[in-house]
Parts: C-alpha cells; sequence; structure tokens
C-alpha cells in the first residue's frame, strides 16, 4: 500500500513541475496550479464498538496537490501525509499492574477533491479517497515488554473551505472522517479529524 502512495505522490509531483512553467508568467492564477501547504489540528480515533473508549491528539503534517479551476467550478488531486499524537493508556487490564497503550502513526493519504469559488477569494469544496494508516500497540506485563505495529487500508471523506490572502498564500480549514479496517490484525476504527492549514500555491 506504501507503493501505491508514493507512485500517486511522484504523479502529483511530476504534474506539479510541468504545469508551474505554464502559470509562471502569471501574476493571479486563481485557483489553478500546484500547491503545497502545512496541517495542523484535533485528531479523534475510536475503535469501533460501544463503550469503547476512543483517543485524542494534535494532528500535523503536510499536503501538496494541484487543481484546476473552469469558471467557478475547481477540480484538485492532492496527496498527503501527516502524524498525531494520539493514544489511549489502559490500566484495567488483564492482571493488576499492567498497561496497555495504543497509539496512532503515520497516516498517509490520496484523493481528489471537487468544489465552486465564492467571491473570487475563497472556495468551498468537498474531498473523498484512499487513507493507510498506523497504528501502534503496547503491552507492559513487569519485565515483558510486548510491541506491535500494524497498517490499515480505509477510505475518507471530507469538506472544507479555502480563502486566499493574496495570490500565493492562503489559509483553509477542513473537516474529515475516515475508516480503516485490517481484520488480520484486529483493526476496526474511525477518525475525527478538523484542521488548519496555512499553503502556498505555485
Amino acid at each position: 500500500m506504501r507503493t501505491k502512495f508514493i507512485a500517486a505522490a511522484a504523479a502529483l509531483l511530476a504534474g506539479s513541475a510541468f504545469a508551474a512553467p505554464a502559470f509562471a508568467q502569471s501574476t493571479d492564477s486563481g485557483f489553478t496550479g500546484p500547491r503545497a501547504e502545512a496541517v495542523v489540528g484535533w485528531d479523534h480515533v475510536k475503535p469501533s464498538g460501544s463503550g469503547v473508549k476512543g483517543a485524542d491528539g494534535v494532528l500535523y503534517g503536510g499536503q501538496i496537490g494541484y487543481d484546476f479551476q473552469a469558471g467557478n467550478a475547481v477540480f484538485g488531486v492532492e496527496g498527503e501525509a501527516t502524524g498525531s499524537t494520539a493514544k489511549r493508556t489502559d490500566t484495567s487490564v488483564l492482571v493488576a499492574g499492567d498497561r496497555a497503550r495504543i497509539s496512532t502513526g503515520r497516516d498517509l493519504y490520496v484523493g481528489a477533491r471537487v468544489g465552486f469559488t465564492v467571491g473570487g477569494n475563497a472556495l468551498i469544496y468537498a474531498k473523498g479517497g484512499y487513507t493507510n494508516a498506523k497504528f501502534d500497540s503496547r503491552y507492559v506485563s513487569g519485565t515483558t515488554n510486548i510491541r506491535t505495529s500494524d497498517n490499515a487500508d480505509g477510505w475518507r471523506l471530507g469538506a472544507g473551505a479555502e480563502v486566499k490572502l493574496n495570490d500565493k498564500v492562503y489559509l483553509k480549514g477542513e473537516y474529515r472522517y475516515s475508516k480503516y479496517n485490517n481484520d488480520d490484525a484486529g483493526i476496526d476504527a474511525k477518525r475525527h479529524q478538523v484542521l488548519a492549514g496555512v499553503g502556498v500555491r505555485f
């Protein structure tokens, strides 16, 4: 699955490198062209099942993409790599004094978005695509320390708004929902994220 993400990211970068010269002479390319951004926000991960506790943390990472504007409509592709501080430690485990901790690792995403412009400087959009996340677990019992790390495939849907500060720099706010599954590793989880980002369009 990592190979799929790397290939998709390479395609995005190649498209951006090819398209940049065509728009270099334009002082205002609207919402067309390659872009790169940094994101940070709230992350909540919860295993499926009633009564199961979730974990909250800080989401951080970056995204690259390419958009094309046709009239008021904007179409784009994007790739993202993020990390998170979300983790949960339980002491109510099999043996008194033992500890079990579940934490989130890196999350890779590739997908598309579609939206429409508002007033020339703002964009409202919806997005969706494929995501692959890493989940780490640790069980401590006396001097025994067991660690495991598994990946889970999933899908993501989201919506957001982007506002241009000038011809190059923009701010964004976004909500997205992700669902992951790995039957072999016993992973069945959902994720809610609310983030803010700052980006540059080339």
